[in-house]
C-alpha cells in the first residue's frame, strides 16, 4: 500500500498551530491519512476546492471566516458539498451546537478532542 494511492486526504482547518499539531499527533504516523492544513475558514474553503479532501476537520472560531461560515460555503459548492465535515470547538453551548448542525456539518466534537473518539469517527466516515 503506497501512501500516494491509498492514503485518505484530510483537510485540517484551525488557526492554532498547537491545535493542528495535537490533532495530527492523534493519528501519529498512520499512513492511511495524509494531512493538508489551512489556517482559517476562508483558506479552508479555498483548499477544499483545490485539494478535494476525503474529510475536513475544522475549528469553529477562526479569523476571516468561522468554521460554521466555511461549512456553509463548502456545502453550497457541487464539487465539495458531500465531503464529510467534523467541526471541533471548545464551545459546548446549545446555540453553537445548533449553528454547527444547521451549517451542514457531519459531526460536532468538543475540544480537547478525545483521540480515540476522533479516530473512530474519521474511520467510520472515510474507510
Amino acid at each position: 500500500m503506497t501512501q500516494a494511492t491509498m492514503a485518505k486526504k484530510i483537510l485540517l482547518v484551525d488557526d492554532s498551530t498547537t491545535s493542528q499539531l495535537k490533532t495530527r499527533s492523534i493519528f501519529g504516523n498512520d499512513e492511511a491519512y495524509e494531512f493538508v492544513s489551512a489556517s482559517d475558514g476562508k483558506e479552508g474553503v479555498e483548499k477544499a476546492l483545490t485539494e478535494k479532501p476525503d474529510l475536513i476537520l475544522m475549528d469553529v472560531e477562526m479569523p476571516r471566516m468561522t468554521g460554521i461560515e466555511a461549512c456553509r460555503e463548502i456545502r453550497k459548492n457541487l464539487a465539495t458539498k458531500n465531503i464529510p465535515i467534523i467541526l471541533m470547538t471548545m464551545r459546548s453551548e446549545a446555540s453553537f451546537i445548533k449553528a454547527g448542525r444547521d451549517s451542514g456539518c457531519t459531526d460536532y466534537l468538543f475540544k480537547p478532542v478525545d483521540g480515540e473518539k476522533l479516530r473512530a469517527v474519521v474511520k467510520k466516515l472515510i474507510t
